[in-house]
């Protein structure tokens, strides 16, 4: 299988055109409509959910009929144009996207961006309530020679522009943690301490951080310890194998089992996004890996 990478991906997310007349046509998204508790398959101590990015070697109506069938109703990293699909089948925006051009490297840390980032993200917004939808993901961009302290005030004075907006809607701006020593070369929200004193310097509930278990376990380990000890700094969670961000079964180090089991102890009521590439060979047995990952995270 070609190799997909999510930094490539999203260069292609729509800029703009944001389907104004299809987005004006989605009614308010009823929450409990995809509360895992409904399901009867799964335990519902986790709201489950999927990255889109990878899984797009299918069409996002593949996509959405496939979660459908394996038993969760949940899609991360979903753009305003890819909302009334998934509002067909029943499927909640777990991660939104703004509409504007997404970066990984340009991000919030940069006062260059600024003007920009905080114009997409006033304008998805009002969108996201319409829509019903809660989470949004933002990055703090690469370090390009700056120092933590500068970014974490770059970051502040960012953030401090759209975050009453969030605040008054119910919206959470979500910052990815990321591996700088793989994946992600120069980022700088790399470690969980440099984006938990972001969440300080903030102080707002309406800014968490996207935890992504296999980024950190590659950056600094001690995965369960930390979930345990700051987990109120943490509203969003992703998963994959380390190494290779591949499949969570045992041909990787993580046991996602008692991952997840601390998760549900801290009392999250949030989501888990499955995002590991599947090294399945065809498009059944790559289907059939998410329905064993979710499983494994079914606790």
């Amino acid at each position: 299988m070609k190799k997909t990478n999510r930094r490539n991906m999203i260069k292609h997310i729509a800029t703009g055109s944001m389907a104004l007349g299809a987005l004006g046509a989605l009614s308010a998204f009823d929450y409990g409509k995809n509360d895992m508790e409904s399901s009867t398959s799964l335990k519902g101590n986790i709201n489950h959910s999927v990255c889109r990015w990878t899984f797009d070697f299918l069409s996002l109506d593949e996509l959405c009929k496939a979660v459908k069938q394996i038993g969760f109703s949940a899609i991360d990293l979903l753009t305003p144009t890819d909302w009334p699909t998934a509002q067909q089948y029943g499927i909640y925006s777990s991660m939104c996207y703004t509409a504007g051009e997404v970066s990984l490297t340009k991000g919030f840390n940069s006062p260059v961006y600024h003007d920009q980032l905080v114009k997409d993200y006033l304008e998805v917004i009002p969108l996201m309530v319409k829509a019903g939808y809660r989470n949004l993901i933002c990055f703090s961009g690469n370090r390009n020679g700056m120092d933590d302290e500068t970014g974490l005030k770059n970051c502040v004075t960012g953030l401090q522009k759209i975050l009453p907006l969030a605040e008054k809607n119910g919206i959470v701006i979500q910052m990815e943690l990321f591996n700088s020593k793989v994946d992600h070369k120069d980022y700088m929200c790399d470690k969980s301490a440099w984006g938990i004193e972001l969440c300080k310097r903030l102080g707002s509930e309406n800014f968490k951080l996207l935890y992504d278990i296999y980024h950190m376990q590659i950056n600094e380990g001690d995965v369960i310890h930390t979930i345990r000890d700051h987990h109120q700094y943490f509203g969003h969670y992703h998963t994959a194998g380390v190494p290779g961000r591949h499949e969570i079964n045992e041909t990787q180090e993580l046991y996602y089992p008692a991952i997840m089991n601390a998760i549900v102890e801290t009392g999250y009521k949030g989501y888990v996004a499955q995002e590991f590439m599947s090294t399945g060979k065809t498009t059944a047995d790559k289907i059939a890996a998410l329905k064993d990952a979710v499983s494994r995270c079914d606790v």
